[in-house]
C-alpha cells in the first residue's frame, strides 16, 4: 500500500441519515490537500469517504462461513472460504487497503480541520464545525482501526501483534516499511481516539432551545440556531458520544476474549465496565425495547424520517432505504426470490423449546416427529421452516424434498434451499416481488443494537465474577440480562428452570450466553467473529433437513450439507500476501503463507 496526496474520490452520491451540508462528490481525481482549505465541500468529502467504506452492507455475508448458514450460490466467496480456499492471497474478509485508505482521509481531516474555511462568519459556529469534523475523524479512525485489528491481528512467534498504526497522513516520501505494533498498542491507540472524539462531540445530536448551547460556544457568540445547524437533528446518523460508548464496548469484549486475553490489553472486568457505561446511556436493562428482537419488520420503519430518533433497540443505524434487494436475494423462489441464504439445521437446533430447555434435554418436551412445534418464538421469526408463510399473501413455503414447488430441497440449483430452510430475519414480510405488481419497502439497517451490548455485558460479567454478580457499575447481572432477553422473546415467560440450572455454574452460564448471542444476533455478521475470538470450534459441518412424506406422514432426516475446513491457526486472519512481499518489516501471522 502506498498513499499519496491524490484522492480517488468517486462520483457517487454520498447518502447519510444526517442531511445538513451533505457533500456529493463530483471531484477530479487529482486534488491537492490545500484545496480543502478554501473548499469546504471538498473537505467534507474527505471525511464522508471514510463513512462510505464502513463495512455495513446489510447482508449476512460472514454467516455463510459458519455453522449458521450456507449459500446456494456455488460462486459465493464465503462458501469457498469455509470449504478450504481461505488463504493470504484469497481472503474475503481482507480489510487492509480499504481501512488504511479511510484512515488516511481521517488523518488529513485531523491535521487540517482547523485550517478549513467552513464558510461561517460566527466564530462559535465555525468552531462547532471544526469540532464536529475533528471529532468524527478521530472516531472513524479508531473504528476503522478496530476493524483492521479484528481481521488481521494475530500471533507471531510468541507475541500478539496488531497492525501498523498510522497516526499521521502519508505522501510519496513516507516510510511504508513499518513493523506491526503490538495488539495492546493498537487497542490503546483506538481507545485514545475514541476518548478524543468524546471530548469534541455531543452525547447525542439534537436541537436545543435558547440557553442550551454549551458555554464553550456561547463565549464565541454562538446561539441555539448555530448549534442546531452544527449539532442538531440534521446531524443524526453521524457518530456521537452514545455511539462511541458502544464502539468502546465492542473493542473491549474482543480484546478480553480468549483469542487475545494474553495480550493484556483488556480484561473481562474492563469489558463489563465499558458495556455497562454504554447501556446506562440507553436506559440499562429497564430500557429494553420489548419488541426490539423484531426491529427489522416493524411498521414504525415506514414512518421514520431521516432525522428521527432511532427506536430504543437501535444504537446506530444506517440509512433508511426503500428497496427490495434483500428480499430478491433471499425470498423463496415461488415468491420470485433467489433463496440465497440457507439457515442450517445446526442453527435451528440451537433454538430451545418455549419452556427454555434445549431440545436435547429430556425436560424440554421436544418431539422429533413434530420438530417446529412449541419452540422458541424467535425460530419462526428468524427462519422459514417447512410450512412457514411469508410475503404479501402469506404464502405457505413447502421445503420438503418431494415438494412440487421450487421451494423444495435442492429442486433448482442457485435458487432452491440446500438445507431445507430459508432466511426470514432482516426482511420485510409484505414485499411483493411479482414482476407484474412489484413493491418495495423501507429497511432499517441496525449497525449496533442494544441487545448486542447487553450480551457483551452478560458475557463479560459472567467471566469476571460469575452469573449473579453485578460488575462494572451496572445494577444487574449476567443472569438478569439473559432472563430478560429470553422473556422478551416469549421463552420461559412465567418461570425459567433451565436458566436457574445454568445460574449455578459459570461454565453452564457461558454456554447459555453464547447460545443466546447466536440466536439474538443470527444473520447480523457476528457468528464468524465470535467463534474465532472464543477460540471455539470452526469446523462443525453445516447440516440440513430432508423432509419427505411417507403415507401422508412427514419424516425428518438430518444430513451434512457442507464441510467446514479451517485450520487451528485460522482463529487469526492473515496479513495480505502482497503486503508481506512488499515490506520486509511486516510479519505474517503464524500458520499463514
Amino acid at each position: 500500500m502506498k498513499l499519496k496526496n491524490i484522492f480517488l474520490l468517486g462520483a457517487a452520491t454520498v447518502a447519510f441519515t444526517a442531511c445538513d451540508d451533505m457533500f456529493t462528490p463530483a471531484l477530479e481525481n487529482n486534488q491537492d490537500i490545500s484545496q480543502m482549505y478554501n473548499d469546504a465541500d471538498f473537505a467534507r468529502g474527505l471525511l464522508y469517504n471514510a463513512y462510505l467504506v464502513l463495512p455495513y452492507d446489510g447482508s449476512p455475508s460472514t454467516e455463510l462461513a459458519t455453522d449458521n448458514a450456507v449459500s446456494n450460490d456455488i460462486d459465493n466467496n464465503y462458501k469457498k472460504m469455509a470449504t478450504g480456499s481461505w488463504a493470504a492471497n484469497n481472503n474475503p474478509i481482507n480489510q487492509w487497503d480499504v481501512r488504511y485508505h479511510a484512515i488516511q482521509y481521517c488523518n488529513i481531516m485531523i491535521e487540517n480541520a482547523a485550517k478549513v474555511s467552513w464558510g461561517y462568519s460566527n466564530e462559535g459556529m465555525n468552531q462547532m464545525y471544526i469540532d464536529n469534523f475533528l471529532g468524527n475523524a478521530y472516531a472513524l479512525r479508531g473504528l476503522h482501526m478496530m476493524y483492521l485489528l479484528r481481521a488481521h491481528a494475530g500471533f507471531v512467534g510468541g507475541e500478539y501483534l496488531g497492525v501498523p498504526i498510522h497516526s499521521s497522513s502519508e505522501d510519496g516520501s513516507s516510510d511504508f516499511n513499518l513493523p506491526r505494533n503490538t495488539f495492546k498498542e493498537c487497542v490503546d491507540s483506538i481507545m485514545s481516539d475514541f476518548n478524543k472524539a468524546l471530548a469534541l462531540l455531543p452525547e447525542e445530536y439534537g436541537d436545543v432551545a435558547e440557553g442550551g448551547v454549551p458555554a464553550k460556544y456561547t463565549k464565541m457568540g454562538a446561539d441555539n440556531s448555530h448549534y442546531n445547524r452544527a449539532f442538531g437533528n440534521v446531524q443524526r446518523g453521524k457518530i456521537d458520544g452514545r455511539i462511541i460508548s458502544a464502539f468502546k464496548a465492542q473493542l473491549a469484549i474482543m480484546a478480553a476474549s480468549p483469542a487475545y486475553a494474553e495480550a493484556g490489553a483488556m480484561t473481562y472486568a474492563d469489558a463489563a465496565k465499558y458495556a455497562a457505561e454504554c447501556l446506562t446511556k440507553f436506559g440499562g436493562l429497564s430500557g429494553l425495547q420489548q419488541d426490539g428482537w423484531k426491529w427489522y419488520d416493524s411498521d414504525l420503519i415506514d414512518n421514520m424520517g431521516a432525522t428521527d430518533k432511532n427506536p430504543a433497540e437501535i444504537i446506530w443505524r444506517g440509512n433508511l432505504e426503500k428497496s427490495n434487494g434483500l428480499e430478491s436475494d433471499n425470498y423463496p423462489p415461488t415468491l420470485f426470490g433467489k433463496g440465497r441464504v440457507n439457515p442450517t439445521q445446526n442453527l435451528v437446533d440451537a433454538f430451545p423449546m418455549a419452556n427454555g430447555y434445549p431440545i436435547t434435554d429430556a425436560k424440554s418436551g421436544y418431539d422429533p416427529k413434530n420438530p417446529y412445534a412449541g419452540r422458541d418464538p424467535r425460530l419462526a421469526a428468524y427462519i422459514l421452516v417447512n410450512g412457514s408463510t411469508i410475503g404479501v399473501d402469506d404464502t405457505p413455503i413447502n421445503t420438503q424434498a418431494d415438494s412440487e414447488t421450487l421451494d423444495g430441497l435442492n429442486r433448482e440449483n442457485g435458487s432452491s434451499t440446500t438445507t431445507g430452510y430459508y432466511m426470514r430475519k432482516l426482511m420485510r414480510s409484505t414485499i411483493n416481488l411479482n414482476p407484474s405488481s412489484n413493491t418495495d419497502a423501507y429497511h432499517l439497517q441496525a449497525r449496533i443494537r442494544v441487545t448486542e451490548i447487553l450480551l457483551d455485558y452478560a458475557e463479560a460479567a459472567n467471566e469476571a465474577q460469575g452469573p449473579k454478580v453485578a460488575v462494572g457499575g451496572a445494577p444487574y447481572t449476567a443472569y438478569d440480562v439473559i432472563k430478560a432477553l429470553r422473556k422478551r422473546a416469549g421463552v420461559a415467560v412465567s418461570a425459567d428452570p433451565y436458566l436457574e440450572e445454568c445460574a449455578s455454574s459459570k461454565d453452564k452460564m457461558r454456554e447459555l450466553i453464547r447460545n443466546e448471542r447466536r440466536l439474538e444476533l443470527c444473520f447480523e455478521n457476528h457468528r464468524f467473529w465470535d467463534l474465532r475470538r472464543w477460540k471455539a470450534n470452526l469446523t462443525e459441518s453445516a447440516k440440513g433437513i430432508n423432509i419427505t412424506n411417507v403415507g401422508g406422514v412427514p419424516t425428518y432426516k438430518t444430513f451434512d450439507v457442507e464441510a467446514r475446513d479451517y485450520k487451528d491457526y485460522m482463529i487469526y486472519g492473515p496479513i495480505p500476501y502482497s503486503e508481506v512481499l512488499k515490506w520486509s518489516n511486516l510479519l505474517q501471522n503464524d500458520g499463514w503463507r
